[in-house]
């Protein structure tokens, strides 16, 4: 199953897809432009119909805009980049290292130099609406089988405050048996989207849609464990969590990156029916330990890997997967459209 990418209006970018009854995306994260890509190839080889970087797609680390533009080219230059780029279409997002600093934020003096770098090698030909206001969200709507897939690219760098050092809160747990390095926040004076990318999103969840993958290069649904996450603004998770229930929008999937392992975690605290957070890590990159997550469902994937969603319309179902460097399913989870949401 191909498409093709059109420009259908000034506001909003759709794709045209064959009337299949599958829709696939692959995904990954952490792909360091200096090590063995190959995974891409074997990517390539599940015909996705649509690839999702969800950042850390280049490791830049830099406040020198020559030396990050030149770590980009590094990976436009990959043969595998070129072969998964020449079967379909790549979007991305972006983490803290391509951004340009490990785990900055707003402070980060060169983001705007960065996101012109970016929107050059990252970016779809077509997508301008980024081009228009600060940070890189964005937004597609994608149709197939008659249905609508809506994928939401949210910006988890260029409006986030700092995040608090570490207090030492947690040094009698030892369900923690590692250095944390931050605190979550205790009251509501941060913010993780900033509140105009806030007002767009809510817009985006009320667009009709059948169903809606969120990608966000930090973790959503997982429980705190002192490093980067949602879990560190708990009250922009909670406002998350009262948006998808005060827009009513249905079948919404998580998606994200950032610590090197792969997972899948399943709220069902906050909303009317389960959130599913596909975290796929380490197209490249590896962690030596998983931190605890009690929402986490199976077990975290240590080895170098890529994430498949398979969307069944036909069945009504959602497939979640993570797939290793050998080309073997490490981890799946099936989810009905009732489970989360969507009505017969």
């Amino acid at each position: 199953m191909r498409f093709f990418l059109s420009l259908l209006t000034a506001i909003l970018l759709q794709y045209a897809v064959a009337q299949d009854s599958i829709f696939r995306i692959a995904l990954g994260s952490c792909s360091h432009q200096d090590k063995d890509l190959s995974i891409l190839s074997t990517v390539s080889s599940h015909q996705p119909d649509l690839f999702i970087y969800l950042g850390d797609n280049i490791y830049g680390d830099t406040r020198n805009m020559f030396v990050l533009r030149q770590k980009y080219r590094k990976l436009q230059a990959n043969a595998n980049l070129k072969t998964l780029k020449e079967s379909t279409n790549v979007i991305a997002t972006w983490d803290d290292h391509d951004y340009g600093e490990n785990d900055a934020g707003r402070h980060y003096p060169f983001k705007t130099q960065s996101k012109r770098i970016f929107l050059r090698f990252m970016n779809n030909p077509n997508d301008t609406l980024r081009k228009k206001h600060e940070g890189i969200y964005t937004s597609y709507l994608i149709p197939s089988g008659g249905k609508t897939v809506q994928v939401i690219l949210l910006d988890t760098r260029t409006f986030r405050d700092n995040l608090l050092p570490y207090s030492g809160f947690l040094k009698n747990d030892t369900n923690y048996r590692y250095d944390l390095e931050y605190d979550p926040y205790t009251n509501k004076d941060s913010t993780l989207l900033g509140e105009a990318q806030w007002e767009w999103l809510k817009l985006e969840l009320s667009t009709p849609a059948d169903l809606r993958i969120i990608g966000s290069s930090t973790q959503f649904a997982t429980q705190y464990n002192g490093y980067e996450a949602w879990a560190n603004f708990p009250h922009e998770q909670q406002r998350m969590f009262e948006l998808i229930n005060s827009t009513n929008a249905k079948g919404v999937v998580f998606i994200s990156g950032d610590v090197h392992y792969g997972e899948i975690s399943r709220q069902n605290k906050y909303t009317s029916y389960p959130i599913y957070d596909l975290t796929c890590s380490g197209l490249t990159e590896k962690w030596r330990f998983s931190t605890p997550n009690e929402f986490r469902v199976g077990e975290a994937i240590m080895e170098n890997h890529f994430g498949i969603i398979d969307i069944n319309f036909n069945q009504e179902s959602v497939a979640l997967e993570i797939w290793n460097k050998q080309n073997q399913r490490a981890l799946q989870q099936a989810i009905p459209f009732s489970e989360i949401g969507l009505k017969k």
